[in-house]
């Protein structure tokens, strides 16, 4: 019941775009510092391919890896205009995903309760 594709995808959603905006407030407190490398959290195509390929959504794992962005002066790649964007779509998604599970739980809890 709760290992259906849509909720196995909502969750693993939820996992990397929490890991996404744990990256981003890892790079807005490190835009200053000299030589940090950006970190970007890629999970969606994945996600995408092993619902397409029939494949459980619950085997994908958001990968992280380091911008190749040019660098500043100082040698960090962190664009502050970029990652307060990147912020407000990540959060915006994490609330879209949280409500798409708690209605698909909502809907559970009435099914049980006979509602």
């Amino acid at each position: 019941m709760f290992d259906d594709v849509s909720s196995s995808a909502l969750r693993v959603a939820v996992t990397g775009l929490a890991a996404r905006q744990s990256a981003i407030a890892n790079n807005i407190a490190n835009v200053e510092t000299p030589g940090y490398r950006a970190r970007k959290v890629e999970f969606e195509e994945a996600l995408r391919g092993a619902v397409a390929k029939g494949l459980s959504p619950l085997g994908v794992a958001p990968q992280t890896a380091t911008s190749l962005e040019p660098t500043r002066l100082n040698g960090s790649n962190v664009n502050l205009d970029e990652e307060t964007l990147s912020h407000i779509d990540t959060t915006m998604r994490y609330q879209l995903t949280m409500r798409a599970l708690d209605s698909k739980y909502s809907m559970i809890r009435d099914a049980i309760k006979g509602a």
